[in-house]
């Protein structure tokens, strides 16, 4: 029984960081209708920049988590002022093929840079992870940071989208682009907004991600960004409240299919099987609801 509780723990801490991805891939897609596959990269990139903001910089884990998600904020509005903004009314499959473009740049880019190199290195002890018993189940200091910051930013969040100017105009945004422009909203500011918090969201579940599993490397944001988007479909692509609870979903069923001898060689299958599941069985996710278009 303890077994079995310590993995649903892991599996929300797990689910924690997943959701955290998630919610970048799911407030893009709201707003513009775009799969950005490379957010997972953004993750790599977060925690490439804490990296160097804690072993050549000396900073502390709050001034290299703050460093690393300024950071990813202003490259996720590059790549939308550069990347995405000119192919913005071109065929979705221009951008979804732009999108992997980037993700492979930033990808092969990182391997090629001095700064990170092709080889893995470890990633800095930012705290010291100490492990606590409570009830029978391990903690450890870096899962009880997980769920701090992840309520943090998940409240952040919430204050900026529900009792802000700009969240009120990413609402009115994802709901009507056109109707958003024709009421003085500047369309192009809220996306460019709605990169920067995205990337900033992903910058940090990548500190988080570094610290739990302290090994980095160019193509460590691939497994992770694929999961939160799968995490992001399960509840409900382009809803943030379906983002958080299908990445916690997603973390508990990976914990729980790790934890039986049988079913641990098949995990990431068993995730990915529940990717075409939900678009066979409920497309527009859990927390979803389907919509028809006339043509």
């Amino acid at each position: 029984m303890h077994v079995l509780g310590q993995q649903l723990l892991n599996g929300l801490f797990q689910g924690s960081i997943y959701a955290l991805i998630a919610v970048g891939y799911t407030m893009v897609y709201g707003i513009i209708k775009l799969i950005n596959f490379a957010h997972g990269d953004i993750l790599m990139i977060g925690a490439f920049l804490a990296y160097v903001a804690v072993n050549s910089l000396g900073f502390s884990f709050v001034p290299a988590m703050l460093f690393s998600m300024l950071g990813s904020a202003i490259l996720g509005i590059l790549i939308e002022k550069v990347a995405y903004k000119p192919l913005r009314n071109s065929p979705r499959i221009t951008l979804l093929i732009t999108a992997i473009g980037i993700s492979l740049l930033l990808e092969y880019g990182m391997q090629l840079a001095q700064l990170a190199g092709p080889n893995p290195r470890a990633f800095p002890d930012m705290i010291k992870n100490n492990t606590h018993r409570f009830l029978g189940l391990q903690i450890s200091n870096v899962q009880i940071l997980i769920a701090v910051v992840t309520v943090m930013l998940v409240i952040a969040l919430q204050f900026i989208v529900y009792r802000t100017k700009i969240g009120k105009a990413m609402r009115a945004a994802s709901f009507d682009n056109e109707a958003s422009k024709l009421m003085g909203i500047n369309v192009d500011n809220v996306i460019s907004f709605t990169f920067a918090i995205g990337s900033a969201l992903g910058a940090a579940a990548g500190v988080l991600f570094a610290m739990y599993y302290p090994v980095i490397d160019p193509l460590m944001g691939i497994m992770p960004g694929l999961k939160a988007f799968i995490a992001a479909v399960l509840g409900g692509i382009g809803i943030i409240p379906g983002a958080m609870f299908g990445g916690i979903v997603l973390g508990l069923v990976e914990a729980l299919t790790k934890s039986f001898d049988a079913t641990a060689k098949f995990s990431d299958a068993i995730v990915f099987s529940i990717l075409i599941i939900i678009l066979l069985v409920r497309p527009a996710g859990l927390l979803g609801k389907l919509t028809r278009e006339k043509v």
